[in-house]
């Protein structure tokens, strides 16, 4: 409740941002400082053995990473690159680095990287500490030449050749506040500095200096949990459905539904819930629809009318390219 209250208060301005304000300037010089020791190399950085592109935000909640980090390894695939992947395995209880397999526990590794190693078809570790992570990765798996690290924008310690930052288009920046008086882990000109931005949803002017790129996530069908075809969600126009979404921005799969004419009751819960099947007991035969990040928590206890919708990134044309030229220019090998 605590969390969902913050979360409002992030949305506008009220008495509350005058009340914050002072512990959002506490917090905005302890970034500064923190990120000034790593750039002078007074903490250090690692670099690893092959390139690391970063995909993050400067906000607290979803973005929609996740997917573009999965369009992403498809993209470096098709260029001949072999991309392994490392995550925090949020929700997870990885203190230290571990490998994720498409059985693995979502308990154990977090949902993010769980649904990473489903869709990657890469090798996927999670691990709090992700140089150590990515070490652990590539002594595993010593084919991969690159490292995509799903979030870490903050994570100074793990050097890296591409930042990309991803922006949802219908929350933004917020109040445009740092934390705890906003959603800002970082300030907006932290942009600047990154080798592009993707804005989730719709172009916005967002007034800073890295090249931007739109993304769409798209998906017109419901799987079963259990097994079987897929349907298309137009077969499911005005009838009543159940939504269930644990993720930072739930509003966005809700609204994709509507677009798709069902008659929604929605059901938000935080981002990374830890489900139970009496969660989604809602007294009915209607269908559930829930997004991946959800369901890979939901398998194992699923029953017949329970949905998933997955999707699918698609991305303005020029940033796959934009990203493998760069690390293409990394040159001299190291030791892991």
């Amino acid at each position: 409740m605590l969390a969902s209250w913050f979360e409002h208060q992030w949305t506008r301005f009220s008495a509350w941002q005058i009340v914050l304000q002072p512990l959002a300037w506490v917090f905005k010089v302890i970034t500064a400082v923190r990120r000034l020791l790593y750039r002078a190399g007074i903490r250090g950085v690692q670099r690893l053995p092959v390139p690391v592109v970063i995909v993050g935000n400067i906000t607290v909640g979803g973005t929609g990473k996740t997917p573009l980090t999965i369009w992403l390894a498809q993209q470096l695939r098709e260029r001949g690159m072999q991309p392994g992947i490392v995550s925090r395995g949020y929700g997870g209880a990885c203190a230290v680095p571990r490998a994720v397999n498409v059985d693995s526990d979502a308990a154990s590794v977090g949902d993010e990287a769980l649904l990473l190693a489903q869709r990657s078809a890469c090798p996927v570790w999670a691990g709090a500490d992700r140089v150590a992570t990515a070490r652990a990765l590539l002594r595993a798996q010593p084919q991969c030449d690159l490292i995509l690290a799903d979030d870490g924008l903050q994570h100074y310690a793990l050097a890296r050749d591409v930042e990309v930052a991803v922006v949802d288009a219908q929350r933004a920046f917020g109040n445009g506040c740092l934390l705890p008086a906003g959603p800002l882990r970082e300030p907006v000109r932290r942009l600047d500095a990154v080798h592009a931005v993707v804005v989730n949803g719709e172009a916005l002017p967002l007034g800073v200096g890295a090249p931007q790129f739109r993304m769409d996530l798209v998906g017109s069908a419901a799987k079963p949990l259990r097994g079987g075809a897929a349907l298309a969600l137009e077969s499911w126009r005005g009838r009543r459905v159940h939504a269930v979404a644990g993720i930072g921005n739930p509003r966005r799969f809700f609204d994709d539904l509507r677009a798709c004419g069902l008659e929604l009751v929605e059901h938000a819960f935080r981002d990374h819930h830890a489900f139970t099947a009496q969660d989604l007991n809602f007294g009915d035969d209607a269908p559930v629809l829930m997004t991946e990040k959800d369901a890979v928590k939901c398998q194992a206890f699923a029953q017949s009318n329970w949905f998933v919708r997955p999707v699918q990134a698609q991305v303005q044309a020029g940033l796959a390219e934009l990203i493998f030229d760069r690390v293409r220019r990394r040159h001299g090998p190291e030791t892991v």
